[in-house]
């Protein structure tokens, strides 16, 4: 009886026209070729158990399993975004997240299981998309670091404001942080961004709800004041966030100071408002209060702006004089007090421009520190001066031979490559190293001491000299000063041509003389304009003079003629 059974007929036996390669063994190297019927009677019994004995070929997730599994993808594609800000590494990540899905797909399925591929990794790829797309949109509007509103934005509310109110009075502050590029580089970036975090926090702290804070840009933060009465109100506020931030900051255990310069610009019930200059207006105005000193404020005026214009030109004039060679090198005789015999120069330069004539050093030299032009000019300065001496070496044979002084500024003292520079003018030019004096501001080497030692330090193993200038007119640096590589002390000008007028002026000259010497250190004063100067400052024992009452500074065929006929005399 057949009744229901399913009858297959075929041969069993081993033929090679009848021996197919079975899904059934397909771990098997051999025996893996299969008779049709065995195929065919092995597919009807699995198709006889999934229908009658309800088994299941593969086994799946539930549904809240796959929505799970679908939730996770979207979840880390979000994540991955969150975390990684460099667009090769999420991109990789991305890709290997995507490989290894793959992967566990193939493998489970492998073992007669089967979850969604295609949701969770379009889950992962879109999610990751619409976070990436959030981010880009949010960072046009809020700084990332410190949620502030960026420059766009505080543009956009100041406008809307003004439009708003056509008479609304607003005050914009303009702040910069002293020294941050310097706590940046010094303690780390890491450092840098809490110092951010914790100066945010702290002007928040300062403000009502009406004020809006924001971030313009690296060290630079813009607040805004509506509905303000009169300008007396905005600097009392400028006041207040001043007051804010002279406490110190306590950052992973280092004590770091800060102090901000303001700029404010008021509208001044103006109704025509622009945002665009109201923000000109108050960097101008903060600008201006840097170049004044650092930890105060300035109020923007109308003049500010065609001074801004007037020292862009003369900006722009200054490198094409650079580029075009216009300076000349004047040289100041130093006089040996005890000999009244020349005992060596400082150089000092001067702009002879085509289009401007005579150009003050006290206009052009400032412009030229603030644009960074002051290296190249430095540069040259020192291998003129070299050169020069070295052909002065050669003419005059003094004995001792004459000393020469160059300024260094604060922009070049903190240049990367400083003793690379100047060792390589000093081989240029084979001048005597022994004969050359670098000059260097207080204030210049008052930033960061234990550093300003270190370079001090280096520019004394190339064999030169080290001068501090201006002594007594800058930053407090008594206590420091023994640690000091200086070799001269030059007594500002401001001491020395008051001491006739004030015993007070001429006690400070003779501390500050007594005080070089038992430092082992020689003494120059600067600014000496009349004969009872000279004898004050021989019978301090002061060794070296210098100022108009000797000669003005001359240029180089000048000098000479003073030279010949000093020698000559001699």
């Amino acid at each position: 009886m057949v009744r229901d059974k399913v009858v297959l007929i075929g041969t069993t036996a081993a033929s090679l026209r009848d021996l197919h390669p079975t899904p059934f063994s397909p771990g098997q190297t051999t025996n893996h070729l299969m008779p049709g019927v065995m195929i065919h009677a092995n597919m009807i019994s699995q198709i006889l158990k999934v229908i009658l004995a309800g088994e299941s070929l593969f086994w799946f997730w539930p549904m809240w399993g796959e929505v799970l599994w679908l939730w996770l993808g979207s979840f880390f594609g979000g994540i991955f975004v969150v975390k990684f800000h460099r667009p090769l590494s999420l991109g990789l990540l991305i890709s290997i997240s995507t490989i290894a899905l793959w992967s566990i797909c193939f493998v489970l399925f492998g073992q007669k299981g089967w979850i969604p591929l295609i949701p969770p990794a379009l889950g992962l790829l879109f999610t990751g998309a619409i976070v990436l797309a959030y981010k880009v949109l949010y960072g046009l509007s809020y700084d990332v670091l410190t949620d502030l509103p960026t420059r766009n934005l505080l543009h956009q509310k100041i406008q809307r404001l003004s439009n708003q109110s056509k008479y609304t009075q607003i005050a914009l502050f303009f702040l910069d942080l002293y020294r941050f590029r310097l706590i940046n580089e010094g303690f780390g970036h890491a450092i840098g961004d809490q110092l951010l975090i914790s100066t945010t926090k702290r002007l928040k702290k300062c403000l009502h709800s009406q004020v809006i804070l924001a971030r313009v840009c690296g060290d630079e933060f813009a607040v805004m004041m509506p509905n303000i009465q009169n300008i007396d109100q905005a600097i009392a506020m400028a006041n207040q966030l001043k007051k804010a931030l002279a406490a110190p900051f306590y950052l992973n255990g280092q004590q770091v100071y800060t102090t901000i310069s303001i700029g404010i610009a008021y509208s001044n019930q103006n109704p025509h408002l622009v945002a665009h200059d109201l923000l000109r207006d108050a960097h101008t105005a903060m600008y201006r209060a840097k170049a004044l000193g650092n930890n105060r404020y300035q109020v923007y005026i109308s003049t500010m702006k065609s001074q801004a214009l007037q020292q862009l030109q003369l900006e722009a004039d200054l490198r094409e004089a650079i580029k075009n060679q216009e300076f000349q090198l004047y040289y100041q005789p130093i006089i040996d007090l005890k000999t009244n015999q020349i005992a060596g120069f400082e150089a000092l330069v001067r702009w002879i421009s085509p289009q401007r004539g005579f150009v003050s050093p006290g206009e052009f030299i400032p412009v030229s520190e603030e644009s960074g032009l002051i290296i190249p000019l430095g540069e040259w300065i020192l291998l003129e001066g070299c050169r020069q001496l070295a052909i002065w070496h050669q003419k005059y044979c003094q004995n001792p031979p004459f000393m020469l002084s160059i300024n260094l500024s604060t922009r070049q003292f903190s240049q990367v490559n400083l003793i690379e520079c100047v060792d390589q003018i000093l081989t240029e030019t084979g001048v005597d190293r022994n004969c050359i004096k670098l000059e260097i501001t207080e204030s210049a080497i008052m930033d960061d001491v234990d550093e300003a030692i270190a370079l001090l330090e280096q520019l004394k193993s190339l064999g030169i000299k080290l001068s501090m200038d201006d002594f007594g007119t800058g930053y407090s640096s008594l206590s420091y000063l023994h640690r000091f590589p200086i070799d001269t002390l030059k007594v500002d000008q401001s001491f020395v041509r008051r001491m006739d007028d004030s015993q007070q002026n001429t006690e400070i000259v003779k501390t500050i003389i007594m005080l070089g010497h038992n430092l082992n250190m020689d003494i120059v004063a600067e600014g000496i304009e009349a004969e009872g100067n000279v004898q004050t400052l021989k019978n301090l024992n002061c060794e070296y003079g210098q100022g108009y009452f000797f000669s003005k500074p001359l240029p180089v065929t000048a000098l000479e003629d003073l030279l010949n006929r000093t020698l000559y005399q001699s």
